[in-house]
């Protein structure tokens, strides 16, 4: 496989789309488009190491429950149960992202950082966006009144068999990482 060129296509401010001309692996000429967060002319050369945003995987410490969020997600015009979550702002930390998009989405405060995964690709056919996971224990009442106006927001604390009750609904959407997550919390009790 051989990388031709990549021309941008759209200029927008969270998200553009980028075609690329490459060479498959008998030598035929390809054409692939995908979605990039990079404002650069070609996102191939960005530092996969740093994420684009980060995810947080939360506790209740004080419930012993996991805090997951139901919001409006305009491509799938419904709901989406997952987990907080934003982008990295310049000169952030992983850390920094996911402690202050705790408290925007859920009111909640880390008290503790358990770990964060590297960088890593949720739909690598679609998009080159890396997010970082970040599990934390938190504290604190829920609320969704520091979201912003854009976002709709319910905050969830779940007990392991709330968990299990709503992986398999047939109307429910999951974010792909977050049904991963709340299963093996329901099934071992552990993030």
């Amino acid at each position: 496989m051989k990388i031709n060129n990549v021309k941008k296509i759209t200029d927008c401010k969270h998200l553009n789309l980028f075609s690329i001309s490459y060479k498959d692996r008998i030598n035929c000429e390809k054409q692939w488009i995908f979605a990039s967060r990079s404002k650069d002319l070609n996102p191939l050369e960005k530092n996969y190491t740093k994420p684009d945003a980060v995810v947080i995987v939360p506790l209740h410490k004080p419930e012993s429950k996991i805090v997951v969020i139901k919001e409006f997600r305009v491509a799938l015009g419904g709901y989406q149960y997952g987990f907080p979550a934003g982008l990295v702002d310049i000169g952030e930390t992983v850390e920094q992202t996911g402690k202050r998009e705790l408290f925007e989405e859920t009111g909640l405060t880390v008290t503790k950082v358990l770990k964060k995964s590297p960088a890593i690709f949720s739909s690598s056919g679609m998009t080159d966006e890396s997010i970082s996971l970040l599990f934390v224990e938190c504290e604190g009442h829920p609320t969704s009144r520091f979201n912003e106006a854009s976002e709709d927001i319910e905050v969830m604390t779940l007990s392991r068999e709330q968990a299990s009750d709503i992986l398999y609904g047939n109307k429910i959407k999951f974010d792909v990482k977050s049904w991963i997550i709340l299963n093996t919390f329901a099934t071992q009790g552990t993030i």
